[in-house]
């Protein structure tokens, strides 16, 4: 079979157009429009309150929206919730298991509930285990995992029933980060078997390491969407930051910087540091050293600073 060619579109594992929600008169979702590619991930990122659970319970089911429309793996998430959960897995904020039973019983409750006979979910249940390194484990109480066993073993629940696409809703709160990072390689495995995945979360961190696209609310409404470098270009341009011997070497330092600059030099007279924004890379950064050497100022330090996602963040959402 033929792989589809550029100009065909793909078909989407989530779509949203225009979703509208509104609590005790307060509209808090006002007009969202989404769309994931299949084995992608899509980070939605916005501050508290913006509005990024109550988009995840719509597209989960778990909630109606007031107004607009919503498909996710080719199916209406309004006309048809039951075949949208057929598909999907959600983990919340809150592990969604029980405390008293065990690693391998909550699993193999959970292939229960998805309609597995009992040897198939026991049998389901022990492949995961296995697969998030929880098999030691697995005949423990719940209360006796760590923090970052306990979300991984709320990871594991959300694939019992094979699921298209999974919506992790801030996955890795509270974890230390040697547990975050080994949940971010669990994400990553997942989609490279194709799964997509929806991801909100509060470590900016976490989008860029993990997401393909990202988009960014704030009070209720979309604000940015694009990659991580396409909203860290959005926030202005690379800085260089040179420090000369001889803060006394500033003035002349920076007039010679000032034709260089594709905007206003910034500088420290105390520390003896100058900051200027460059449009060209590295040839920007050859052609200052070159301009300061030639006026004979002693430099100590080049320092490239790039925008951040944090830096995007905080400009979109503020």
């Amino acid at each position: 079979m033929s792989s589809p060619s550029r100009s065909e579109p793909v078909a989407a594992a989530i779509e949203a157009y225009g979703i509208r929600k509104t609590y005790q008169g307060r509209e808090v979702l006002h007009g969202i429009d989404l769309h994931v590619r299949p084995g992608t991930v899509l980070g939605l990122l916005g501050p508290n309150g913006a509005g990024k659970t109550t988009m995840v319970r719509i597209l989960s089911t778990l909630l109606r929206a007031d107004g607009g429309r919503a498909t996710v793996a080719g199916f209406d998430v309004g006309a048809q919730p039951g075949e949208v959960r057929r598909r999907i897995g959600l983990s919340g904020q809150y592990a969604a298991v029980d405390e008293e039973l065990t690693g391998r019983e909550n699993l193999t409750l959970i292939g229960r509930l998805h309609h597995l006979g009992r040897r198939a979910a026991r049998a389901r249940a022990d492949e995961l285990l296995e697969r998030f390194d929880l098999t030691d484990a697995a005949a423990r109480p719940l209360r006796t995992y760590s923090g970052g066993m306990r979300r991984r073993l709320d990871l594991a629940s959300t694939l019992v029933g094979d699921p298209e696409v999974i919506f992790l809703d801030e996955p890795t709160t509270g974890l230390d980060p040697a547990s975050r990072l080994r949940l971010w390689d669990m994400v990553t495995e997942l989609v490279a078997d194709g799964v997509t995945v929806l991801l909100t979360t509060q470590y900016l961190e976490e989008a860029d390491m993990l997401a393909d696209r990202i988009c960014v609310i704030a009070s209720g409404r979309m604000v940015a969407e694009g990659t991580a470098d396409e909203l860290k270009r959005g926030v202005g341009w690379e800085r260089l930051q040179i420090a000369v011997a001889d803060p006394a070497a500033v003035p002349v330092a920076l007039s010679v910087l000032s034709a260089l600059s594709v905007g206003e030099v910034t500088t420290d007279d105390r520390k003896g540091v100058l900051s200027i924004q460059l449009d060209d890379g590295l040839a920007g950064t050859a052609a200052a050293a070159a301009a300061l050497h030639e006026a004979g100022v002693e430099v100590v330090d080049f320092a490239h600073r790039i925008p951040s996602l944090d830096d995007a963040f905080l400009r979109l959402t503020t």
